[in-house]
Formats: structure tokens, C-alpha cells, sequence
């Protein structure tokens, strides 16, 4: 490198460490992912809290439950809302708030934090969502719009076609 261009060099290199630095600073605070309608992310919850503890299947089974609810007429036509359905009220701050133990997905409505603090299950939950919404394994439960752990026998239990067993939930169209 002669003496003449040595300084330039340094120069330019100094002037795009700026821009890039500059370019960092403007970034907004939060960077979103290509989920427009957070999609993956409300699905990604409803495994996690959902079949957290639970082998693949169990995890794909109750995702597979949300996706045919969006494609029946009597829910909503979106991951979210299919998940987020509750009854509601208005709480003492003025707040729409889902009422406790009245919600579609237990987890939901149960007064605990809905923030994930196992990072493992939490980054496979996201995989698995994912998978689910592009539709890579296909419906495992034969169309179940509802399940049940084995602990619990719900009412309407009766009034629907059980389809599959897997793991500890029983699956129901």
C-alpha cells in the first residue's frame, strides 16, 4: 500500500463504519418478522402452553386443532382469534379482559403470565408452528375441531365424533 492512498482508505472505511452505525441507531426499536398477522408467533403460544410437555405429535395434534378451526365456518377465520377466543369482560382499569376459565384454550384465560420461560420448548414450539402453517405434516387428527386431556371429561364430549388418542388428549370432530 504506497502513502497516498492509505489515509483515503481509512477515510472511506471510517465513513461507512458511520453509515452502519447510523443506520443501526435508526432501526426501530422492535424488528418484526414476515408474520403479518403474528400468526405463527399466537400458534407457537398455543403449543407451548398447550403440548409443551408433550412428544412431536402431541405438540403437531393440537396445532392441527387451531388450523381446522380456522377453516370451519363456526370460528373465527384466523390463527389468533381461533386461539384468542374467550368471553370477556371489562376489568377495573377499563380493560377488555378474557373472564378466567372461560376461554377456548385453557392456558389463555388462567391468570398466569403468558410469556414462555423455557427457551428450548419455546424455540421448538416456533419450528413446529411454522411447520404447521405451511402445512408440512398434514392433519394427524383426522379433522378434530376439539380435544380434551384424559384428565378431564368436558360436557360436550358426547355430542362429537371422537377421531384419535395421542398421548394424553383425546380428539374430537
Amino acid at each position: 500500500m504506497n502513502k497516498e492512498t492509505h489515509p483515503f482508505k481509512a477515510f472511506l472505511y471510517g465513513m461507512g463504519f458511520g453509515a452502519l452505525l447510523m443506520f443501526i441507531l435508526l432501526l426501530p426499536g422492535q424488528v418484526k418478522a414476515s408474520d403479518a398477522n403474528n400468526e405463527m408467533y399466537c400458534l407457537a403460544q398455543n403449543i407451548y402452553f398447550e403440548a409443551g410437555n408433550q412428544p412431536l405429535a402431541g405438540k403437531i395434534a393440537v396445532s392441527q386443532v387451531v388450523i381446522n378451526r380456522v377453516k370451519h365456518p363456526s370460528y373465527p377465520d384466523n390463527i389468533c382469534d381461533v386461539i384468542y377466543q374467550a368471553k370477556t369482560r371489562v376489568n377495573w382499569k377499563n380493560e377488555i379482559v378474557p373472564i378466567r376459565n372461560q376461554c377456548q384454550f385453557s392456558w389463555f384465560c388462567d391468570g398466569k403470565s403468558d410469556d414462555p420461560v423455557d427457551s428450548q420448548t419455546w424455540l421448538l414450539s416456533l419450528h413446529i408452528a411454522r411447520d404447521v402453517v405451511h402445512d408440512r405434516y398434514g392433519d394427524i387428527t383426522e379433522g378434530s375441531t376439539h380435544y380434551h386431556a384424559d384428565s378431564v371429561y368436558p360436557y360436550w364430549a358426547d355430542s362429537l365424533l371422537q377421531t384419535v388418542i395421542i398421548n394424553n388428549h383425546t380428539f374430537y370432530k
